[in-house]
């Protein structure tokens, strides 16, 4: 049906890929609320599950679209997807988000997610860029590799949720709340944001498919640019909303917060169900995903403030586009 629909030509394709994001974060809108006001009504903590649902459910969109690319054999895509994504987050949003108001960071993000970051990029480079002695086919991340970071996974939520039981006030999502509705409505909301997601994710990667092939670029370009911009638009809105009204220091943990999810969860699942192998151009990537969490990390520890200033707001978009323009006239 998408296919024959396709045909039409490249318009249809663009169309598809709009609808897609719209149903993509819809659908993980619903899924979340549904899904929090049934654990709320099974007598679950708001801490808990702002620390298992809603985070889980604000990496769906990169999980379905990885999902959805794995089925399709579309490799290439999922790879793309999660390290534009978290180039995106963390040059582009960052970057935007201290050019509006200096972004303060928390203890934790400083000693613990931003180093976790700046690991899942190292890792990945480490899979791509060696073959390693696992007894798999070429470079890439395979299962093997999948399975080491989903063990980061793991000690990840570990350590997020031991530290959220003895900080509680340190953690914002144990304070945002959740909505009180019907079960009947709960499991409603739930259904209708699978259905979305699943239909979201289709109409993207088949029309990224699309346009790379007529176009004549790589389905990685694609993943880099239109299909990582479009899963990381729910942070940039809510980070650059929030240093208009001066309250900046949430970006740090949503940034950080979804980079690990991407990579130690998305990116691990993706390579268990399917080994990744590696595309032209890939090591590139993997060092600016690592690349940007470190000046964030530098940026933050030289200033007794410890603050993304303005001016390393700067340079993180200056870099991003110097590495976009290069990737480009590299196709």
């Amino acid at each position: 049906m998408i296919e024959s629909l396709l045909s039409y030509g490249w318009w249809v394709a663009a169309v598809f890929i709009i609808v897609g994001f719209i149903a993509l974060v819809k659908g993980a809108d619903w899924l979340v609320d549904g899904a929090s006001a049934i654990a709320k009504r099974f007598g679950i903590s708001d801490l808990v599950i702002g620390l298992t649902v809603v985070a889980f459910g604000t990496s769906m969109p990169e999980f379905v679209v990885n999902m959805v690319s794995v089925a399709e054999g579309s490799t290439d895509l999922a790879l793309t997807n999660i390290l534009g994504s978290n180039i995106i987050n963390t040059f582009v949003i960052l970057g935007l988000t201290a050019l509006v108001y200096p972004i303060a960071s928390q203890k934790r993000s400083r000693d613990f997610d931003i180093p976790m970051s700046i690991i899942a990029g190292v890792l990945v480079f480490v899979f791509v860029a060696v073959q390693l002695p696992f007894g798999e086919d070429g470079r890439g991340v395979g299962r093997i590799g999948g399975a080491i970071l989903l063990l980061m996974f793991c000690y990840f939520l570990y350590n997020t949720f031991r530290h959220a039981k003895e900080h509680p006030d340190d953690n914002e999502l144990a304070n945002e709340g959740v909505k009180e509705m019907t079960v009947h409505r709960a499991i409603a909301l739930m259904l209708g944001g699978l259905v979305g997601l699943v239909v979201g994710g289709e109409l993207i990667v088949k029309s990224a498919v699309d346009i790379a092939t007529r176009m004549g670029v790589s389905e990685a370009v694609i993943g880099l640019t239109i299909v990582a911009l479009g899963t990381s638009l729910p942070e940039l809105a809510t980070s650059v909303i929030a240093a208009a009204k001066h309250n900046s220091d949430i970006a740090i943990g949503n940034v950080f917060g979804s980079n690990i999810f991407n990579v130690f969860f998305v990116l691990a699942t993706s390579a268990t169900v399917r080994p990744l192998p590696a595309y032209e151009g890939i090591e590139l990537d993997a060092c600016m995903a690592a690349l940007g969490s470190i000046i964030v990390w530098l940026a933050i520890k030289t200033n007794h403030e410890r603050k993304v200033q303005r001016w390393a707001g700067a340079l993180l978009l200056l870099v991003y586009g110097g590495y976009l323009t290069y990737r480009l006239m590299n196709v």
